[in-house]
This record gives structure tokens, sequence and C-alpha cells, in this order.
């Protein structure tokens, strides 16, 4: 069974580049503070675009969706889930708030971990959440020609309680002793939950929440403002190639956490530069907010759409940019492409 050493495997992170992802964001968290105190309504409205598209991307990467119009409805708690996958959304939902709102007050146990799941499946009938799995599980994937095969085999079900108590406690010591940057634990303990696979199902979503969970407890706020989630399901791909890379010999401690860990910091990383962007642009200019959703399309490449405008510009009506873009079309200097809920726009160089 694989040992959490959280004493001496964080050694093996100190590389150039992983320090330099390290130093990178301490120095966006040093500056945390400038972009917090920015206009109330500025960052009320990133932070309920973040909740969003997290709750959106990480359910959609799990194949779980429904329509945008229901998701902004089930946001807003102005209905009841109509089935499975919205009994699903809206327990993520669920659970993001409470993170959001009370993370310095959830504590990394074993219980804490099966009442958070609990709650992610809280809105189905027969409350399938809060526990461990009762049966073996494998990781599968799909070669070219279609057939199955078991890529990775998790921790036993009559392992996994165990595993869970060592995991938990050996990063709560890891935490209090700060010998590691807390950056270096929290993917290694993010990576470990996944390799222990503790649930029959939702292990993925709950990977993503802790990993929100572990960054604010640790000062980094960031992922309230904007969604590691939506920046996780578009970087898809390397997200599993690295979780991939890093599984190789979990199980026999000769596994690499480097490529896992190196990912997950390039993502908090991109978070920060992306805030950064969005409360300066909004603060520091004197812009008209019509030629901010014009500077928008200066600075992007191919298309774009109402939806990047109201996510690059969240303080700016709908009304607002639709007058705008019309504005343009009428002068020329973008065209519109597509239709329905294609349509998007693109410079007329």
């Amino acid at each position: 069974m694989h040992i959490f050493d959280y004493e001496n495997s964080p050694r093996a992170l100190l590389t150039p580049e992983i320090m330099a992802l390290v130093g990178a964001i301490r120095e966006y968290k040093g500056k945390q503070d400038l972009y917090l105190n920015a206009r109330a309504d500025v960052l009320n409205a990133l932070m309920e675009v973040a909740k969003i598209q997290s709750t959106t991307s990480s359910n959609r990467i799990e194949g779980i969706s429904t329509t945008d119009a229901r998701m902004r409805e089930l946001m807003s708690q102005k209905t009841t889930p109509r089935n499975r996958n919205e009994q699903e959304i809206a327990g993520y939902r669920d659970v993001l708030a409470t993170i959001h709102e009370s993370h310095d007050f959830i504590s990394i146990t074993p219980n804490v971990l099966l009442q958070l799941h609990r709650d992610l499946y809280s809105k189905h009938p027969h409350g399938t959440g809060g526990h461990w799995k009762l049966n073996d599980n494998v990781i599968e994937e799909t070669d070219a020609n279609g057939k199955k095969f078991v890529r990775f085999r998790p921790a036993s079900a009559v392992e996994t309680p165990m595993a869970m108590e060592s995991l938990c406690e050996n990063y709560r010591k890891a935490i209090d002793a700060e010998r590691f940057d807390s950056l270096l634990l929290i993917p290694m303990f993010v990576f470990d939950f996944l390799c222990v696979h503790p649930f029959h199902d939702g292990n993925g979503r709950m990977s993503r929440l802790l990993t929100l969970l572990l960054l604010y407890r640790s000062g980094f706020a960031v992922g309230k403002y904007i969604s590691l989630e939506m920046l996780i399901e578009s970087s898809k791909a390397e997200y599993y190639e690295a979780l991939r890379t890093s599984s190789d010999g979990w199980y026999e401690n000769a596994n690499d956490y480097k490529p896992f860990v190196e990912y997950v910091l390039g993502i908090v990383l991109k978070a920060y530069r992306e805030l950064e962007n969005r409360v300066e642009g909004i603060v520091n200019s004197r812009m008209s907010k019509a030629d901010r959703i014009r500077a928008v399309f200066a600075k992007s490449l191919g298309k774009v759409s109402k939806s990047d405008i109201l996510v690059k510009c969240p303080d700016i009506s709908v009304a607002m940019v639709e007058l705008t873009l019309k504005a343009m079309l009428d002068d020329g200097s973008i065209r519109k492409i597509g239709n329905g809920r294609t349509t998007a726009y693109v410079r007329n160089d």
C-alpha cells in the first residue's frame, strides 16, 4: 500500500521549474489584498461568474451537464433539480458555497471529507453520498480500437478507510510543521486523494472542491474570483496526462509527483494572472464601458462571443454589451459569424 510520506517526498519537488511557479504565485498572493480591496461590485460580479463557471466546468468534465438557462436557475436557487444531472449540479453548488463561506472552519479529516461527499449527493433521493466505496474500483481507458483496459488500480475498498486516515493525518502534520511550502503539499494531497479513489462516484469533483478548500485555508483566494475548474476543463488533456504520468508506480511508492504538481501550480498561476488583468483593467482604467468592450476585441485573436465579453467584463450589463456589439457591427469594426448559440464576432482588420 502507498505510504503518504509528506516529510521527505516533497524534497523531490524542489526543482527550479516548480520553485519558479511557487515564487510567482507567492508574489501574486502578496498583492492579493490590493485586488480584494477593489470595488465591491467588481469582486461580487467576478465571484458570481466564477461560481457558475466552476459548477458548470467541474460537472461537465465528468459528463454532467444541463442547459445554460437551467444552470442559471439552479445557481440562483430559483428552481428544483429535474433529473440526476441537475441533482448532482445542485449538490456541487451547495458544497462550493460551503467552502467559499466556511473554509477556515473546515478541518481536513476523513469525517469532514465524508460529510462534504454526503452534501455533494444530498439532492439524490436515496442519499448515495457520504460513504467510502464498498467495492474495489479501477480507472479505465479506451484504446484507439475502442477496447477498454485498466489504466490504474486504486486502493482497495478494504484499504480505503485506513488510507484516508493516514492521508489526512500526514497532510495536517506536514502543514503544521511548515517545513515545505503549502503550494507543494496541496497538489500532493489532491493527487493522493485521486489515487486512493475513496468513493464509488464523485472523486473527480471532490478533488477539485478539495483543491479550492486547501488553497483557501492557506490564504490563496484566487479560486473565488477566477474559476480553477474552468481552467482545468480548458486544459483537460494536459490534466489527464499529468495525472497519468504521476500515477505510474503509485501503489509501490515509486511514482513521480512532479508532473501533477507542476500542472496544478500552472493553473493557480494562470488564475492569478487573469485576476490581475480583470481587476486592474476595471479599477484602473478610465475607458468607458463601450471602449472596454472594444478593447476585448483588440486583445483577442479569433472569435469572441457575447459570453466571452461578459466573463472578461463582469460589471458590464448584457444590454450594454449588445448595444456596443451592434454599434461595432454598424461601423464595420467587427463582423458576425454563426447563428443562435454559435454566434460569435471577429475583427475586421
